[in-house]
């Protein structure tokens, strides 16, 4: 089975474009099956029934969402792996630009919009600099020196990945997007032993095991400070 990690900023389109993508599968005959994790809430479970898509979801709650994602996706392989998918696409929202979830010699894609900034591109961090495939979306309510700008702007951060536009509302894009994804003699037998691409923050402190009161007295453990007096 292929397993394929999507990331991204909230609201990039991310869901429409796997949407999409998985159009561009079923055509072929390939089987795909989605994990989805989220924060606090996520109803896109729901589009992908409506499609027809094997889906399971799973939210952090109070944890962060990319440590409860690499707490289960080894669980969440092995069901795509009993469930006979072809593909599992693993979605994700990386909610604090440190992040990524991505794992060594599994396909990562990240996923970004045209609406977003400019320079948006640096303010990501690993998910993007890290991502093999970046997708740019909502190119169609910009006018093209903005899209030409912009992925610059993403190839400057990440040099090495393929950029390419997609549409998520007519699909324009989603089957070259579909060919670059799906290596059937590139299966994974197993997530045990791999790698993430990226280490995840050092944050264990006080606030993390549910300090609340304000004030360095009670500040204790990985702590960093502002140094107010840099012009």
């Amino acid at each position: 089975m292929n397993l394929v990690t999507v990331s991204g900023p909230p609201s990039t389109g991310k869901t429409a474009v796997i949407l999409k993508t998985i159009e561009s599968y079923k055509k072929q005959n390939v089987n795909v099956g989605v994990i989805k994790f989220d924060c606090l809430y996520t109803d896109d479970d729901i589009l992908y029934e409506k499609a027809g898509i094997t889906v399971r979801k799973g939210l952090s709650g109070g944890l962060c969402p990319d440590h409860y994602f690499v707490s289960n996706i080894e669980e969440a392989f092995e069901w795509g792996q009993k469930e006979g998918f072809d593909v599992l696409i693993s979605e994700s929202a990386g909610l604090c630009n440190r992040c990524s979830p991505y794992i060594k010699d599994v396909k990562a894609i990240c996923v970004i919009d045209n609406l977003s900034g400019i320079n948006t591109p640096k303010k990501i961090g690993p998910m993007l600099k890290s991502a093999d495939i970046v997708v740019i979306t909502k190119g169609d309510i910009v006018s093209q020196a903005e899209r030409e700008v912009f992925a610059s702007r993403v190839h400057t951060v990440n040099p090495g990945a393929t950029v390419m536009h997609v549409n998520g509302l007519t699909g324009q894009g989603s089957f070259e997007l579909s060919t670059l994804l799906y290596d059937r003699s590139l299966d994974t037998e197993t997530l045990k032993g791999k790698e993430l691409r990226f280490s995840m923050p050092s944050a264990l402190c006080s606030y993390c095991l549910g300090e609340k009161r304000i004030g360095e007295q009670y500040q204790m453990g990985n702590v960093r400070k502002i140094n107010l007096e840099e012009s």
